[in-house]
């Protein structure tokens, strides 16, 4: 099993910015993809960025480069940097583990608001 534990939700008005924070630990696989998904209300669960094990993003379209997702192989963490923050990012953010099974976070909470 894998356990993703995730960090860095808050409230923040339009324009600012986030880092979400994911970090793994358990049965790790060094070929594992991870990733970011989101659920708004009313909304289905979507891709926001994942990351292979190369380091290759890849990034939903709505992003329009203003988030970045990293990774540190080191520490089992993979980051969202969330910048120019609209009010339609608002939603729950979950991290997502992908190797031999798919593992989810509990998620956190994202709001862009004034």
């Amino acid at each position: 099993q894998v356990q993703l534990v995730e960090s860095g939700g808050g409230l923040v008005q339009p324009g600012g910015s986030l880092r979400l924070s994911c970090k793994a630990s358990g049965r790790i696989d060094s070929i594992a993809s991870m990733g970011w998904y989101r659920l708004a209300p009313g909304e289905q669960r979507e891709l926001v960025a994942s990351i292979s094990s190369y380091d290759v993003p890849v990034y939903a379209e709505f992003v329009e480069g203003r988030f970045t997702i990293s990774r540190d192989n080191a520490k089992s963490t993979v980051y969202l940097q969330m910048d120019s923050l609209k009010p339609e990012d608002t939603a729950v953010y979950y991290c997502r583990y992908s190797a031999y099974k798919v593992f989810w976070g509990q998620g956190t909470q994202v709001t862009v608001s004034s």
